[in-house]
């Protein structure tokens, strides 16, 4: 059995910069796990720009900012082994992993970091009444088929939902010479960027329809059409409002899920809001020693905030490691989420030993103009923060002093107020 300080299960930008991060702590025996045939995951397939303004201070597409990332590992001698697939994380972390080259292995960490992205929700969870017929894509499935297999899906296109990755296709459909007819979106609000909504449908004409959906999908062997109707208030169609687009391919862009199949088999408490492992400040899991973060964790708008994030997951694991593998002993104090806010990354705070400033990312439930962020511990007001606007889409990334919540004993809540 071949063993490890820290094994990171995914190449991604996560894992990618956990290594580093576990790296730069000092830590040299790390091993990453990617399953595709190379580093950088989904961002292979985002040849759009917008990448890396955060981190590398300039423009860069998906693979240019994989690169980067990947030309940090391999500068580091850090061992990456592609074409890998992990099966089974067990609570000692031992984990279990299958390869062209090694067969199927157990490989002893002492550390283990979670960085398996997300994958997207497809037809079968949406509901959506009519046949199966051809030309019906996930959004991300119609990306790597354009973008890296040369192949237009289709001529004639609507795209339900609007995330990010919904309304880069609808660019991308675009400059392939296919007619993008609509971008239907069921909630009141996009949920995708607004940079995203001017650059990817303002600025080529392509309708946004919200508080709209698919009811119904017309054709057996190939797409014919779709009839797309409006939605009340509580997100059910309104008759007579049905209207019919004529169609050969229908792309859903409705939200990721973080691919937690390993964590769930792991015993790992999941978040019901973010389908994702409740961590404690250092992005450690319920399990002591197997840490999470990106996608896998919460779904992020920007992989420089996965970047950030998981940096620090590697710096928590590599501390892990160097404490002779102990966790913090002291009791945690919660982090609630009420009044507009949706949930919070950490659910977790150990404020009896913290390393430094605390990073506090959330998300509301809707639109909010006009209000306050603000963080309490009991009475004690720890953060105040104002704000011209807060929408679904955008994660916020809330800093607390560490001075501030040394010896803090009662529950932390993150709420909204109106100013």
């Amino acid at each position: 059995m071949r063993e490890f300080d820290i094994v990171i299960v995914g190449g991604g930008p996560a894992g990618m910069a956990a290594a580093v991060g576990a790296y730069n702590k000092g830590i040299r025996s790390i091993l990453i796990l990617e399953r595709d045939s190379e580093l950088g995951g989904i961002l292979n397939q985002c040849i759009h720009n917008g990448f890396g303004l955060h981190t590398f201070k300039e423009e860069l597409t998906g693979p240019e900012y994989a690169e980067r990332y990947a030309d940090q590992v391999r500068a580091l001698d850090i061992p990456y082994e592609t074409g890998t697939m992990v099966l089974d994380i067990a609570a000692d972390k031992t984990v279990t992993a299958i390869s062209a080259e090694h067969g199927v292995e157990q490989i002893k960490a002492k550390a283990v970091i979670l960085a398996m992205g997300c994958r997207e929700r497809p037809r079968g969870a949406l509901s959506i009444p009519g046949f199966r017929p051809q030309g019906v894509y996930t959004a991300g499935t119609a990306q790597k088929l354009v973008n890296c297999e040369g192949v237009n899906v289709g001529k004639e296109v609507v795209i339900l939902g609007s995330g990010d990755i919904g309304l880069i296709m609808a660019r991308r459909m675009t400059l392939e010479g296919s007619h993008v007819k609509a971008v239907v979106e069921l909630m009141p609000y996009s949920s995708g960027l607004k940079r995203n909504i001017v650059q990817c449908l303002d600025d080529y004409g392509i309708p946004l329809m919200l508080s709209h959906t698919v009811v119904d999908i017309k054709g057996k062997e190939r797409l014919e059409g779709v009839t797309v109707a409006e939605v009340d208030a509580n997100r059910q169609p309104i008759k007579g409002t049905e209207q019919y687009f004529e169609c050969d391919t229908l792309l859903l862009s409705c939200g990721l899920i973080p691919e937690n199949e390993l964590s769930k088999n792991c015993g790992i408490k999941l978040d019901p809001k973010t389908n994702g492992a409740v961590v404690d400040e250092g992005l450690e899991t319920s399990i002591d020693g197997v840490f999470a973060c990106g996608n896998v964790l919460h779904v992020h708008d920007l992989v420089d905030f996965v970047s950030e994030e998981s940096a620090r997951a590697g710096e928590s694991a590599a501390e892990y490691v160097q404490r002779g593998c102990t966790s913090d002993s002291t009791e945690p104090v919660k982090v609630t989420a009420q009044n507009g806010v949706r949930y919070t990354v950490p659910a977790l705070i150990h404020t009896g030993e913290l390393n430094g400033d605390v990073h506090i990312r959330f998300r509301v439930t809707d639109i909010f103009k006009d209000h306050s962020i603000v963080i309490k511990s009991g009475e004690t007001e720890l953060v105040r923060r104002k704000s011209r606007i807060l929408v679904p889409s955008e994660m916020v990334d809330i800093i607390i002093k560490k001075d501030k919540l040394i010896g803090i004993s009662d529950d932390i809540t993150v709420g909204l107020e109106e100013v």
